[in-house]
């Protein structure tokens, strides 16, 4: 595992996270490959690839029922799939690909170790869960509802607003991000001294590597799920 400094280029006078574009292509080009590869001979008797694409995308769909209108959810199921395979493999990424350039600059990671990437997503949720909101309510009632009970209210729903937007991020980064920092921690006490310290820590690296792949499905879980509770918050008439 590597903690080295994170790879960066300069457009436009802005900094860019080579790290992330990379990791964030990879995870793409696994998900493209993984849904091309259990889609491409669909048949009425369907094989294991249609098989696990199918229970995929009923899980999915269960997480979004859950708190979703069903009439509703044919809107928002493609999005609840894509985030999901996308997440859980970001999550993963970082536990089984670590690279670094000679410099020890860190090149490919867990995308979702760093707060850029699941702030942006947690971005998306709400802005779609404003636009699901308008297109059904229309523009009045959907922000009429941020005025509920009583004007002044709309202090604290902006509030709230806010704080969605940062807890559905930052949640998935903490433990993505603690998650890799301690196996690094844990890789550095298994080449400190030797055999001795080889022997002790191995172990202890592949029980939390286990336990991180765990966390880290578990995460993709609570994001899609939350993101299906706050779109489904904006489908309502506030009373």
């Amino acid at each position: 595992m590597n903690d080295g400094p994170v790879s960066t280029f300069q457009f436009l006078g802005l900094t860019f996270s080579t790290a992330n574009i990379v990791s964030a292509s990879v995870v793409f080009l696994l998900v493209v490959a993984l849904v091309y590869f259990t889609s491409r001979h669909l048949a009425m008797k369907p094989t294991k690839g249609q098989n696990f694409l199918e229970w995929l995308i009923d899980f999915t769909n269960g997480i979004l029922k859950g708190s979703i209108p069903t009439k509703e959810i044919g809107g928002f199921g493609l999005y609840g799939f894509t985030l999901f395979i996308f997440l859980f493999l970001s999550n993963e990424l970082g536990l089984f690909i670590n690279l670094s350039l000679p410099n020890g600059a860190t090149i490919v990671r867990s995308p979702t170790s760093d707060p850029i990437t699941t702030l942006t997503f947690s971005l998306m949720t709400l802005m779609l869960a404003q636009f699901a909101g308008v297109s059904k309510l229309g523009y009045k009632t959907h922000f009429g509802n941020y005025m509920k009970p009583f004007k002044v209210w709309i202090v604290i729903s902006i509030f709230e607003e806010f704080t969605n937007f940062l807890t559905l991020g930052l949640r998935i980064f903490g433990v993505i991000f603690s998650g890799e920092m301690l196996l690094g921690i844990i890789w550095k006490l298994a080449v400190s001294h030797g055999i001795a310290t080889m022997i002790v820590a191995v172990p202890l690296e592949m029980a939390w590597q286990g336990f991180s792949a765990f966390l880290g499905a578990i995460q993709a879980f609570v994001f899609v799920t939350l993101s299906s509770v706050y779109i489904s918050q904006k489908l309502e008439v506030e009373e």
